[in-house]
């Protein structure tokens, strides 16, 4: 009889090479040596094995909108960029997640399609206060807000009264609030003041300033010190925002900050050179803006990276006016070998990081008693096609890019993924 169910070979991020012991999907046993024996034995030789990713921030729109992108669909392409599991957002689907009901039909659809681990984010909105409860007792990861209008009328943006008390109840519950955080007023006074007179990428760039961030990260960070609020602040552009977020934490706020893979690997001329593909909100900023995020990433504060992975139908990404175009990047399934091209260690903010944050104690790990949930990464070079896009629509902002590293494989508590694996639906351990 077999010790293990599966041995695994390969090289780990330090560079030494080793085995994972699995037995029903969780790891048992590392090593640099191991001579027991395994109904199945895989050796990966030379290629890296990596905690899988823990993407805490992916729209796939399911129900509702499963024509812009879906569980099926979205979690492929996530498994092909290394990704083993995903936080969906309340939006965009179709009714939004700021019910109960709402929610169970989010997970009852993910529990049938999705090929990867899921958690579902519910809605922080005018319309959800008094669902907040209900939706944490269905589950819910923790509570998402926009603080400026989302694009979307049937999610409402959350103004600082209506964010305080979503606050107070989210403290009460446990449970962070995640806040898109943009100033709608210094938006407002900064258009009037330069007001665009085009409606191309530029004065998309321009109509969007850093300062609206910052106020934003500012108000949320004040409330979530009033409230006693577990704060996550999503997609920060500028290394300033980071800055806040590093004060605040001095000052004892329990806040966290991620950025995404966009903000690292695209600036503003690139955007304009791009063209559609790369509007979003904020907006890509400059290289030097890049390049401090990049030093703040090094130095180890910035807590996660997600992908952001916010689709579209092309129709929606067509035409002259970028102000009246989805603003979203789809990239989930090359952003991040594109940022591990980079050479830097980036598992804390990939995957340990994000199961400690979001309390997934089974996750983000490749140590004993963690799910087996990795990704095999092959140093081969490999150019982004159209072709090559597993996502609904074959849009992405890296068409034309090389990776240095390929995803060969993902694997969900010690299976392969593929079209016949199905995920499981998570929730936060209390």
């Amino acid at each position: 009889m077999s010790d293990h169910d599966l041995l695994v070979h390969g090289t780990f991020a330090n560079g030494t090479r080793g085995y994972l012991a699995i037995d029903e999907g969780r790891i048992t046993a590392t090593g640099s040596y191991i001579s027991a024996t395994a109904n199945e034995e895989i050796d990966f030789g030379e290629n890296l094995i990596l905690p899988g990713w823990i993407d805490a921030h992916v729209h796939f729109n399911e129900p509702g909108r499963a024509d812009w992108e879906g569980f099926t669909t979205g979690s492929r392409a996530l498994a092909a960029g290394g990704g083993t599991t995903f936080f969906d957002m309340p939006l965009n689907s179709s009714p939004p997640v700021i019910t109960r009901a709402a929610f169970e039909e989010k997970r009852r659809i993910g529990e049938n399609l999705s090929c990867l681990d899921f958690a579902l984010w519910a809605g922080l909105t005018p319309d959800s206060l008094d669902h907040m409860e209900a939706m944490a007792e269905a589950g819910a990861i923790g509570f998402k807000a926009f603080m400026c209008p989302s694009g979307l009328d049937e999610f409402q943006s959350a103004n600082p009264s209506t964010l305080r008390k979503g606050m107070e109840i989210a403290a009460r519950l446990g449970l962070p609030v995640a806040v898109h955080a943009e100033d709608p007023e210094t938006i407002r006074r900064h258009q009037i003041a330069h007001l665009p007179t085009a409606t191309d990428m530029r004065a998309w760039l321009d109509s969007r300033p850093i300062e609206a961030e910052l106020s934003a990260i500012r108000i949320a960070i004040e409330l979530a010190g009033e409230t006693g609020c577990d704060l996550h602040i999503v997609h920060v552009t500028c290394p300033e925002g980071i800055d806040l977020v590093t004060e605040a934490k001095a000052r004892g706020i329990r806040v966290t900050v991620e950025t995404c893979p966009h903000y690292l690997l695209l600036d503003d001329t690139a955007a304009i050179e791009i063209g559609p593909p790369a509007k979003c909100a904020p907006p890509l900023r400059s290289a030097q803006k890049v390049a401090g995020l990049w030093r703040q990433l090094i130095a180890g504060h910035i807590d996660t990276i997600g992908s952001d992975h916010s689709p579209s139908p092309p129709e929606l990404k067509q035409g002259d006016d970028l102000f009246a175009m989805w603003g979203g990047i789809a990239g989930i399934q090359h952003g991040l070998p594109l940022l591990l091209s980079h050479g830097i260690n980036l598992t804390p903010q990939l995957s340990s990081n994000v199961a400690s944050r979001f309390r997934l104690p089974e996750k983000g790990a490749l140590t004993p008693r963690h799910d087996a949930d990795f990704m095999v990464l092959a140093k081969k070079p490999f150019e982004i096609t159209r072709e090559s896009l597993l996502t609904r629509h074959p849009i992405s902002p890296y068409l034309g890019l090389s990776t240095i590293f390929t995803v060969a494989a993902a694997y969900l508590r010690g299976h392969k993924v593929n079209s016949l694996t199905r995920g499981k639906f998570l929730s936060p351990t209390r």
